[in-house]
């Protein structure tokens, strides 16, 4: 992408290689160098050996704490992992790998723990014992994880969340000693990118922008389409389960994905949140 000192120039470019279709901007709308940022941002996964600054990590958690809350019951905590055994352990549990060569990662969790706690010093009863309580935490989680991205990658670093450290919750939560109502949502390695990472193509905003009502129409000629343009701008390098799936002639997004999941994961996952004394009705 080359590079632009117009903020609505470069916005333009990024959108573009996004979604492959032009998006309309007026140029007077404060705060276009922001938008273009974070529409050209990528996942890093290649790191300078440099370390981040710990003030500098709690600034910008606390950033990510300052974001929308449902109800504002905060539901969510934060923990950074310093201790480089305990990561390799972490890493190890995640598939090995995903935080090789980051110098810090965070832990993002949901806790609907300290809510129950508030209805226990009050003496008022804890009447959402339901899915609600388990899927609120988790959202808070998601949000501050998000806003901890565009924070960090507002000041110049370079992030990738880490959903694997659900693939082996219960250890993860034990490694990391999370009590009753609190549990791992996802992971952020983090650090001072070595490049500037890819910016991956999304499906058109045809497939996920709906006005008034949710819309599928020419749904699989638009991923057909998606699948195209993105194997042109970002293919991928290998094709997943040969041995199970054969070779592909074309292996595009919606082939990739759909091998993704026709492997099980995460099929434990369920049981550790009602071990985490959850009730899911």
């Amino acid at each position: 992408m080359p590079e632009t000192s117009d903020p609505a120039a470069k916005l333009n470019s990024a959108l573009s290689r996004r979604f492959g279709e032009a998006v309309e901007i007026d140029g007077r709308i404060d705060g276009l160098a922001v938008l273009a940022d974070m529409a050209a941002r990528g996942s890093c996964r290649a790191f300078r050996d440099e370390p981040v600054d710990q003030g500098l990590i709690r600034l910008l958690a606390a950033t990510a704490l300052s974001s929308p809350a449902k109800s504002d019951l905060q539901q969510r905590d934060i923990i950074a992992i310093e201790d480089a055994g305990l990561r390799e352990r972490i890493d190890a549990l995640s598939g090995g790998g995903w935080l090789e060569g980051a110098p810090a990662f965070l832990v993002f969790c949901g806790n609907n723990r300290r809510q129950r706690q508030l209805h226990e010093w009050r003496g008022h009863p804890f009447a959402n014992d339901h899915l609600d309580a388990f899927f609120n935490a988790a959202v808070d989680a998601a949000i501050a994880l998000s806003a901890f991205v565009t924070a960090a990658e507002a000041v110049g670093l370079g992030c990738c969340p880490v959903s694997q450290i659900r693939n082996h919750p219960d250890k993860v939560s034990s490694l990391l000693g999370l009590p009753d109502h609190v549990f791992p949502v996802a992971g952020v390695a983090f650090g001072w990118p070595e490049e500037a990472p890819p910016v991956a193509p999304r499906l058109p905003l045809k497939v996920t922008l709906h006005t008034d009502r949710f819309n599928e129409a020419d749904l699989r000629e638009q991923v057909e389409m998606y699948d195209m343009r993105r194997e042109a701008l970002m293919p991928y390098g290998k094709q997943r389960a040969i041995d199970r799936f054969g070779e592909a002639r074309r292996y595009g997004w919606s082939e990739d994905k759909a091998r993704q999941y026709a492997e099980e994961q995460r099929t434990d996952f369920g049981a550790f949140v009602r071990k985490k004394s959850f009730l899911l009705d």
